[in-house]
């Protein structure tokens, strides 16, 4: 831990209260969050003050409200009250489990089963998302055992009497139920404590240090764990101001994400590498102001996804010429149950790249080769373990510790881990405790993440899911090599528009690849001849026969929070028939 980091963490800052605690008293007209309106129109700030002020008032409601010691699902869009609520739930000891806003049937019915796992009926929102909610469900059974209470409607009184409400929580409380944004099957929610959260602050100020005079540029949702992280733990933690817009502001004009960061002198941004890829398409359809600045931006987090080589390089291409540094560009690798980042690459630096033999890889093995080989592909280095974080590759099968350019499966140990699934012990203990064979003077348990990857030099590279992979003649293909060439097959497709997968019809398996098309590049592109381009650009790529190209309408693929593509779940929508229907031409 660096002297600047210890000096402003470690001085009885032990949890996210006593952080904001700490910002109150000491600097309490700061600015510590700003919503941007459309992505571009300040709101008034939030201070440090006020915050403090309004968790208080928030935790003592809480408190008289009976929730104390309970959980309680969050719903609430982008804006300022997820983080008093936040905050006041901590303060008063609530289980936050922050979820979407359902727009729709099917996601409030995830929602009561959310609360169904969580154990609660307690819904917190919005007076504005309250009133939507009961007037289009009010009268069905999608809201039936749920309350809802409208947080923003609650009086802030300024020092609220402290005995009002229970001590502050210790740090190994839990602090959040993160709930995985996987579509399919029964919710899993992931036990966050008060610990867990601080840890990872800590080791991302480490990896990327955000110093007294940094600004948070975030469009990501508050309440997925990578926006959570960067939006709103980071810079309460660093002590220094977030402007927040919503995700659709950005997915609706990525430049304004750009702006933002230009306007308000960003140094800290994350994104998952389409939102990269998105602004690239921007710049090269003139969508970008001449006077763009990001000559500030000095850590530009990439993950939540696979990390592109050649979305790296057309970001840093298009807009080197307006102040971007190619060592700014910090990819790295987390999840959910590591409460987020788990490993991460230096802002000191350009990103580590690998181009790999595919035959290679296909076998296990890691062959580099040098840049631009025929027949080898990139592969984009997700950086180094910081602090008391292990990073470990095992032999799924065997569970035997692979040796360095071995693949296998992405083992995590350490503080950030958090402390299982709640209500499910037996889960809890196949992935949160597992011990290495072969190895006795090892007596740290593990974290099995499910992703495939190897270390080189010390440098973990991701290849993909375990479950994702498919395999062809003994050999690995990764899927999301597949779909990078589906959508780099014809012009007008767009990034993270795919999803390839095996279907097994009985007798073999098949691989089918989906591709979403927007009306322009339907009516551009005859769909035959789309589907063939795909088909031959696969077969060039990887030498494998597609037995289907499915071209849907935009917006058909299921997508988590942060925009990745639910393969298995676009799998279940194509056995059942739902993505046939959305079919280009269908009807």
């Amino acid at each position: 831990m660096t002297a600047e980091l210890t000096e402003r963490v470690t001085h009885g800052v032990y949890t996210l209260i006593d952080a904001l605690a700490a910002r109150g008293e000491k600097q309490p007209n700061d600015t510590a969050y700003v919503f941007l309106r459309d992505g571009e129109h300040p709101e008034p700030p939030l201070t440090y003050g006020a915050l403090a002020d309004a968790a208080a008032s928030r935790a003592a409601a809480f408190v008289a409200f009976g929730l104390a010691g309970r959980p309680a699902l969050l719903l609430y869009p982008s804006g300022l009250e997820f983080v008093r609520t936040l905050l006041g739930c901590m303060r008063a000891g609530v289980v936050a489990a922050p979820l979407q806003v359902p727009t729709r049937a099917r996601s409030l019915d995830r929602v009561r089963r959310v609360a169904r796992d969580a154990g609660t009926r307690t819904v917190l929102t919005t007076a504005a998302v309250r009133a939507d909610l009961l007037e289009r469900f009010g009268d069905g059974p999608e809201l039936a055992g749920l309350d809802l209470v409208a947080t923003d409607t609650l009086p802030v009184a300024s020092g609220i009497d402290t005995a009002m409400l229970p001590p502050p929580p210790e740090q190994d409380a839990p602090a959040l139920l993160q709930y995985t944004s996987g579509s399919t099957g029964d919710p899993k929610g992931v036990v966050v404590s008060h610990a867990n959260f601080l840890h990872n602050a800590v080791e991302t100020q480490e990896t990327w240090p955000c110093g007294s005079d940094g600004v948070v540029v975030s469009w990501l949702p508050l309440f997925h764990d990578m926006g959570m992280l960067f939006g709103v733990v980071l810079p309460l933690l660093a002590g220094v101001p977030a402007h927040l817009m919503a995700p659709e502001a950005f997915i609706r004009r990525p430049a304004r994400w750009l702006e933002a960061i230009s306007r308000f002198r960003g140094t800290h941004a994350a994104a998952p590498s389409f939102a990269y890829e998105l602004c690239v398409k921007a710049a090269d359809a003139g969508a970008v102001p001449e006077g763009l600045d990001l000559s500030c931006w000095r850590v530009a987090a990439n993950g939540a996804e696979p990390v592109r080589w050649r979305a790296i390089e057309a970001f840093t291409a298009a807009f080197a010429p307006h102040g971007f540094d190619a060592r700014a560009m910090c990819p790295g690798f987390g999840l959910a149950e590591n409460t987020l980042k788990a490993t991460g690459d230096c802002c000191d630096k350009p990103p580590t790249v690998l181009w790999l033999s595919d035959d290679a890889r296909r076998d296990g093995r890691v062959t580099p080769r040098p840049a631009g080989t025929p027949g080898a592909s990139p592969l984009v280095g997700c950086g180094r373990p910081v602090g008391e974080t292990r990073v470990l590759i095992v032999d799924p099968d065997s569970l035997v510790p692979a040796g360095e350019d071995t693949v296998g499966e992405i083992w995590v140990s350490g503080p950030c881990v958090a402390g299982g699934y709640h209500g499910r012990p037996e889960l809890t203990e196949q992935v949160f405790r597992a011990r290495p064979a072969a190895r006795p003077a090892d007596s740290r348990t593990y974290l099995r993440t499910g992703d495939l990857g190897f270390l080189h030099d010390g440098e973990l590279f991701v290849n993909g899911r375990l479950k994702d992979v498919i395999v062809r003649t003994g050999r690995n293909y990764y899927p999301q090599d597949i779909e990078l060439s589906a959508e780099s097959s014809a012009p007008g497709l767009h990034p993270n528009c795919a999803a390839a997968f095996s279907v097994d019809d009985g007798s073999t398996e098949r691989l089918v690849v989906v591709v979403e098309v927007d009306g322009r590049t339907a009516r551009a592109v005859e769909p035959e001849l789309l589907r063939r381009l795909v088909r031959d650009t696969v077969w060039d790529n990887h030498r494998l026969e597609t037995a289907e190209v499915l071209l849907v309408r935009r917006g058909s693929l299921p997508k988590t929070t942060s925009g990745k593509v639910q393969r298995r779940a676009a799998r279940g929508l194509y056995e059942d028939g739902t993505l046939a229907a959305a079919a280009v031409g269908a009807r």
